[in-house]
């Protein structure tokens, strides 16, 4: 039986037990959630990465958005307080719209 010790969706154990197939999981703490959600958004981060399609890349830019919903609430905010902080930094910082790659600065 494959081994795979990760944060799966909420629903995953209902789609493996359609399957008659036979597994194990447990609920995380608090602390073991935070780290397995940090490493389960680094590992969609690598898949939106390797994506070669708009669809592929999509599809990871999903999973990377719900695994954001999730930490956001690790870390006792609300999704409306971290669109908040985005648009506030957009203000004062800008976006990425333009496409400026920066280069170097001069030291003092």
């Amino acid at each position: 039986m494959p081994t795979y010790n990760k944060l799966v969706r909420d629903h995953i154990p209902q789609v493996i037990e359609k399957t008659n197939k036979q597994f194990s999981t447990r609920v995380l703490s608090k602390e073991e959630y935070m780290v397995e959600v940090k490493k389960k958004l680094n590992e969609e981060l690598e898949e939106y990465q390797e994506a070669t399609t708009n669809e592929e890349a999509v599809e990871e830019l999903a999973d990377i958005l719900e695994l954001m919903y999730a930490a956001v609430k690790i870390h006792g905010a609300t999704i409306e307080q971290l669109e908040e902080v985005r648009r506030s930094k957009a203000e004062k910082r800008g976006g990425f719209e333009k496409r400026i790659f920066l280069i170097e600065v001069e030291d003092d």
